[in-house]
């Protein structure tokens, strides 16, 4: 079994039980399969030691506890730590803006995207503006970053 299986199974088996996910995977589409899964607490591996020993204790504690570079990934847009049924930010995307993000992605420009879709630069601004917003991503560089480790381009 893969991490998040496993953790789907001990939390079935054993409700109280809590899990802290150490992973290599920093990426926010595996974090929230893990948080739904039912993972308490998530590390990237390559945290530090004296990190680990307080991570276990703060989810032995009943707390939630995640690595500092996980912590912005589980955070809603009010700043508080997202539970078990936070959805993916690319998940809150229409599919309008899932077309757009694509192109954006794949370095299309506003005039080029909008005559893609047969829409206007405008609309296609105010778009892009409302998925950079969405996404927590500030600059295209982000957004190809973005794109590629959710696997939507390569």
């Amino acid at each position: 079994l893969n991490g998040i299986d496993a953790t789907q199974q001990i939390v079935r088996r054993v409700p109280d039980t809590r899990v802290l996910m150490l992973s290599m995977h920093a990426d926010e589409a595996y974090v929230m399969r893990a948080l739904q899964a039912g993972a308490t607490g998530y590390m990237v591996k390559d945290s530090a030691g004296k990190e680990l020993l307080t991570a276990v204790q703060t989810v032995a504690a009943g707390r939630r506890y995640f690595s500092p570079a996980i912590e912005k990934l589980v955070q809603d847009d009010q700043g508080r730590t997202a539970g078990a049924g936070f959805a993916d930010r690319y998940e809150t995307l229409s599919a309008r803006e899932r077309e757009i993000f694509q192109l954006i992605a794949e370095a299309r420009s506003n005039k080029e995207v909008a005559a893609l879709l047969d829409i206007s630069p405008a609309t296609v601004e105010t778009h892009r503006a409302r998925i950079l917003q969405k996404l927590d991503v500030h600059n295209i560089a982000e957004v190809v970053l973005y794109a590629v480790r959710r696997g939507i381009i390569s």
